[in-house]
């Protein structure tokens, strides 16, 4: 028997009956625990081995195949930051243990934490594993059910464009040409942070974001207007790769302490980044553009996720209303003021 640390965390070392050398995290800080799990993995193991009994897995080694097949989705790194915070509670359980009770439990630690909508996004992820090692891996026979959190459907926040000047003259230059581009293009904080030139055609005033970069999975063509093409006038010659950096490198973070020090100064509350995308929508929708272009514009999968902006202007509803102007006249009475008489 092998037990030893990395960090503060226990790990397993031994060799399987089938001479298998097994290596794995305990996921615990306490011996007692990590010594338990020890003996029933090769416990598990020999009875795999000896009697042909299918294994027990443990929920590392789901993280460890999904982690793995799912390398190259664009939230990857999102995905890992959650299984870090989820190893707390899950990582030194074996897939069969994990019930509707932890899950629960789990649900409502996240919850008190974050909003509803985080808390979602943690357990859906708790969801996939266990399907894909039920449906796909036939690694458990079973999986609980996991209930999500109701979702308030939250409006949208946007800014005029004088509160975005405002806003803009406040930040420090390197977020300032950020902001300045997305309001333009409407690009994802990713997207933008890690623009590389290669990726800008300024002849045809063009940019591209690839297939595999994109929320969507497709392919997204910026028409670059002449608000973004001041601003790539700016940054040109400033780094060779990237289009916007600080200190040489890709601005990774954007809401920092300088953006909410921003905020302040120019009088703008509950005001997130990805509000500046919500921003660019706005001013189109009210500006005359279609929703259907809206939507390829800004690389939406679907047009209901574009349909969140279209209270914003009715311009597009005005011919539809006039097709019954006439059917119903309005005549003012000295006596009794209005009166409406239906015509015939």
């Amino acid at each position: 028997m092998s037990l030893y640390k990395r960090g503060e965390v226990w790990w397993v070392k031994f060799t399987s009956p089938s001479g298998e050398q097994i290596q794995r995290s305990s996921g615990t800080k306490d011996r007692e625990q990590a010594l338990e799990y020890h003996d029933r993995l090769k416990a598990d193991l020999w009875r795999k081995y000896r009697l042909g009994e299918k294994p027990r897995r443990s929920w590392q080694e789901a993280v460890e195949r999904w982690l793995d097949i799912t390398e190259d989705k664009a939230d990857h790194e999102k995905d890992i930051g959650k299984l870090r915070w989820l190893d707390r509670y899950l990582g030194n359980k074996w897939l069969d243990d994990i019930d509707a009770d932890l899950i629960h439990k789990i649900a409502k630690a996240k919850k008190s934490e974050a909003s509803p909508s985080t808390a979602n996004r943690y357990l859906a992820l708790i969801r996939a594993i266990l399907r894909a090692a039920w449906q796909d891996w036939e690694w458990i026979d079973r999986v609980p059910r996991v209930k999500l959190y109701r979702e308030e459907k939250i409006r949208v926040r946007w800014i005029t464009r004088e509160e975005a000047a405002r806003l803009i003259a406040e930040l420090p230059e390197h977020l300032a040409e950020m902001a300045r581009f997305t309001l333009a293009t409407g690009l994802r904080q990713r997207n933008c942070s890690y623009l590389r030139w290669d990726q800008v055609d300024l002849s045809r005033q063009v940019a591209w974001i690839h297939a595999d970069e994109s929320k969507s999975g497709k392919a997204i063509a910026v028409p670059l207007n002449a608000d973004a093409m001041a601003v790539l006038s700016e940054r040109k010659r400033k780094h060779p790769v990237y289009v916007f950096t600080y200190k040489g490198n890709p601005v990774e973070r954007t809401s920092t302490k300088a953006w909410a020090a921003a905020k302040k100064r120019a009088g703008i509350e509950d005001f997130r980044w990805h509000d500046l995308r919500h921003t660019w929508a706005s001013w189109h929708v009210q500006s005359g553009t279609r929703l259907q272009e809206l939507q390829e514009l800004g690389g939406w999968s679907s047009y209901e996720m574009v349909l969140r902006y279209a209270h914003l202007s009715g311009e597009h509803m005005h011919e539809a209303a006039k097709r019954i102007e006439g059917t119903v006249l309005g005549t003012v009475n000295q006596r009794s003021g209005l009166r409406l008489v239906v015509s015939h």
